[in-house]
């Protein structure tokens, strides 16, 4: 009799994390060294980086090269808070808050377009494994879909972008479903931010209360769409 079990398929190798572990930290390390033995250390201070950030935010044109960098920057994964915590200290909280989610939405309509434009064999490679993933939750699934995959991605940022432009979700949709669901995430982001400027200001104004309040409501927020969607991927397999 012929064996009914499935032939296993060969588990590719990964190539091994700790070299960018080791790169990431000798980086840290020569810039720490720089830092506590060289004049870096008076220049690179806590004062200097806010007096920084405030005549940055005294420029009227320098708005539209903050938003300007979101674009660049989602589609070489550089960290969005890190841009939206320079905001907050820049313009204040509330201006940040609009200066992040304006960057965010035209970086997700410069991924879409670039979807919407690339060969789907281009974009395969591009997306490599997450392709499949991206594909099949957005789909033919509009805003829900949109607003799930922001709160929770199956994919990098860009990648999400550039599927839902190739797979012809509507851009209303698509952008909709990205502000509903960034807009957790960018507020924890601008409180934390004010709350760390205040902080570098005067340690005593910090509120705890307020960040650990922020920390479980997005937490929370998180969880409960990544349950949504096991249950919706769940459902889809069984049909």
């Amino acid at each position: 009799m012929k064996s009914t079990r499935r032939k296993r398929r060969p588990r590719t190798l990964r190539k091994p994390a700790w070299r960018k572990l080791a790169l990431v930290g000798a980086i840290l390390f020569a810039l720490f060294i720089a830092w506590r033995y060289t004049p870096l250390s008076e220049v690179v201070t806590v004062d200097n980086a806010l007096d920084l950030a405030r005549t940055v935010g005294h420029a009227a044109w320098s708005p539209f090269i903050v938003i300007a960098v979101y674009t660049p920057a989602a589609f070489v994964m550089f960290p969005r808070p890190l841009i939206t915590l320079f905001a907050v200290i820049a313009y204040g909280p509330w201006v940040g808050f609009g200066i992040a989610m304006t960057g965010i939405l035209l970086s997700a309509v410069a991924a879409y377009y670039a979807g919407r434009a690339l060969p789907g064999d281009t974009l395969r490679k591009l997306a490599g494994d997450k392709f499949e993933r991206a594909t099949g939750a957005l789909k033919g699934r509009g805003f829900v879909a949109a607003l799930a995959v922001s709160i929770a991605p199956v994919a990098p940022f860009p990648v999400i972008g550039m599927v839902a432009g190739a797979v012809q979700l509507a851009l209303w949709e698509y952008l909709a479903g990205t502000a509903v669901g960034m807009l957790p995430g960018t507020l924890a982001t601008t409180v934390f931010a004010d709350q760390l400027r205040a902080a570098l200001e005067d340690p005593s104004k910090i509120n705890y209360w307020v960040v650990g309040g922020v920390v479980l409501v997005f937490v929370a927020l998180t969880l409960a769409v990544r349950r949504w969607i096991a249950g919706v991927q769940g459902a889809t397999a069984r049909r």
